[in-house]
């Protein structure tokens, strides 16, 4: 099992124990094991009992306990407590805003075991009498509940890409020497993936669906299937799945109708002509094909959206699109001066080791402490350790950055003094996430305003599939750092995607540089930049209007230069 998966469930264990009041020593045991296992780099899968116990924080208990979840899937004291734990209310554990205290407060003495009964005590009022409850955050979990009901059964696209990679080889393994290929959410790389969409070719549709119900990881719904098409559920994921079985002639044509959004396919661009009746017209041999009859280039599915890529590629204008490989460094990272896994000197050479010239450190500022925010003496200590390692890292290069919180009226939680020795600073709201358009408008307008901020970072706060972003103007907040030459990141991790690919077009109209930023907390999560990358491509964005494919040498001359200009 993954080392991701294995914490996940000690995590799962904690919030248990401390659901059922046991003894705090035993839920810290846990939450201490938690931490010193995502240090590890090493598939924990792979080590034995007494290689897991040479394991900083990890004891005999917790050595075991992992050997007996790489054999079993879990282990005892976890089932254990599953089996005395309502499904909804270990499902009330994954709402936000609210921990396992509150949770064995609603479960005890309002006696709701499931959340839609939850729901339904915030609709009549019922929760807000609870003691340590209230008005307020029986709306917040309200407008939670209501929010995790609307995304049931979708994954972020990082989730999903597995298991329906996953799925692919499988399909692969049944019907060898077969035209099959992703369609759907996966290919067009939506951030939020409500359905799995597979192509196969087959002229012989009822022996192929025979095939598909021998895999033990579809579950197929009779009533919704027909001759050509296979749906029901991907079990392994939990996501809807459709399975489009169609004669080799028509690939091509099919595979392009299910990899674009109704808008690319219904657009008129010529003479009444849309892509859709281009499909229809006859059977081509590929999807290059396809767009190359309808008179234009080839459009990837990532951009296959219905905005302007039909009359570029009729123009044969359509962007090179950012690759991965373009990517020279990694700006907004973190380490453990606030709430990073890993040491300075750790990520530093572990992005090094992984090819990249520079790391950008960006810890958490000192209004954020709850993740250990750097105050003013912190501050000046990493600085100094920032020049050492660069002195033993060169070429390899280290910016001095922090991501500093954006205050209520939009100013930067650190005084000039301060902001002045860091190279570049991210500025981001962590706090106060519930003001309205115009004011959450005007406060990070005034935060791009301030000279020091070199960054936006993840411009609405959402988490996907947990919390919505605050409500901006993206409009103006564009526009505004177009004026005061502030850069924007694609926060790449996948559950924020943020600057949202739909405003990467813009943004590079107004000259606005965007950012591939990690935010990576553990050197693992540089892998994330991926996501950004993707997400990124799908709104258009070019290597050239992308800050982190600038050599290490580039960038320092331009926060050299941008500070300059400071007054």
């Amino acid at each position: 099992m993954e080392n991701k998966k294995i914490i996940k469930l000690f995590k799962l264990t904690a919030e248990l124990l401390e659901l059922h009041d046991e003894n705090p020593f035993k839920v810290r045991s846990y939450g201490n094991a938690v931490g010193a296992l995502e240090l590890v780099e090493a598939p924990l899968a792979g080590m034995s009992q007494p290689q897991l116990e040479e394991i900083g924080g990890v004891g005999k208990g917790i050595a075991a306990k992992i050997v007996e979840i790489n054999t079993t899937g879990s282990f005892e004291e976890l089932d254990q407590m599953l089996a005395a734990t309502p499904p909804g209310v270990v499902e009330m554990l994954r709402i936000k805003g609210i921990g396992p205290k509150k949770v064995r407060t609603i479960w005890k003495e309002l006696g709701t075991e499931t959340v839609e009964d939850l729901l339904e005590a915030c609709e009549q009022d019922k929760l807000s009498k609870v003691k340590g409850f209230g008005a307020k955050t029986q709306d917040n979990i309200r407008q939670a509940l209501l929010f995790t009901q609307q995304n049931r059964g979708k994954l972020l696209y990082a989730e999903a890409e597995p298991a329906a990679e996953e799925l692919l080889q499988q399909l692969k393994a049944i019907f060898p020497d077969t035209p099959i290929a992703l369609a759907g959410d996966v290919r067009r790389r939506m951030e939020i993936v409500e359905s799995l969409q597979v192509m196969v070719a087959t002229e012989t549709p009822d022996a192929a669906t025979a095939a598909l119900n021998k895999l033990d990881v579809l579950a197929q719904e009779e009533q919704a299937s027909g001759p050509w098409v296979w749906r029901g559920q991907h079990t392994v994921s939990g996501l809807s799945t459709e399975i489009f079985l169609v004669p080799a002639a028509r690939f091509a044509n099919e595979l392009l109708k299910h990899s674009a959004s109704a808008a690319h396919l219904t657009t008129i661009f010529a003479a009444g002509k849309s892509m859709l009746s281009v499909i229809r017209q006859e059977d081509h041999a590929t999807e290059e094909d396809i767009y190359a009859a309808a008179g234009m280039a080839y459009v990837v599915p990532e951009m296959r959206e219905g905005t302007t890529e039909l009359q570029l590629a009729m123009e044969n204008k359509l962007p090179k699109l950012l690759e991965q490989s373009d990517l020279k460094g990694s700006l907004h990272n973190h380490s453990t001066y606030s709430d990073g896994a890993h040491t300075l000197e750790q990520m530093a050479t572990f992005l090094r080791d992984a090819g990249y010239g520079y790391l950008g450190i960006s810890d958490h500022s000192k209004t954020a402490s709850y993740a250990g925010g750097l105050r003013e003496g912190d501050v000046l200590r990493q600085q100094k350790e920032v020049d050492e390692l660069n002195k033993k890292l060169a070429p390899f290069k280290i910016f001095k950055g922090i991501e500093s919180d954006i205050l209520t009226d939009g100013s930067l939680d650190y005084e000039d003094d301060i902001l002045k020795t860091f190279d570049f600073v991210v500025a981001s709201v962590h706090s106060v996430l519930n003001m309205d358009e115009k004011k959450a408008t005007n406060r990070l307008i005034t935060a791009i305003e301030n000279p020091y901020t070199t960054i936006l970072g993840h411009p609405t706060g959402r988490l996907l599939l947990r919390r919505e972003g605050y409500p901006i103007n993206h409009k103006m907040v564009i526009d505004a750092c177009a004026v005061n030459n502030v850069i924007i990141e694609i926060n790449a991790n996948p559950w924020r995607l943020d600057l949202d690919w739909r405003w990467v077009q813009y943004a590079m109209e107004k000259g606005v540089l965007l950012s591939i930023n990690p935010d990576a907390h553990h050197t693992s999560g540089y892998a994330d930049m991926k996501y950004g990358v993707l997400v990124g491509r799908k709104g258009g964005l070019t290597k050239e209007m992308t800050f982190n494919t600038r050599s290490a040498e580039e960038v320092e001359a331009y926060f050299r230069e941008r500070k300059a200009k400071i007054k």
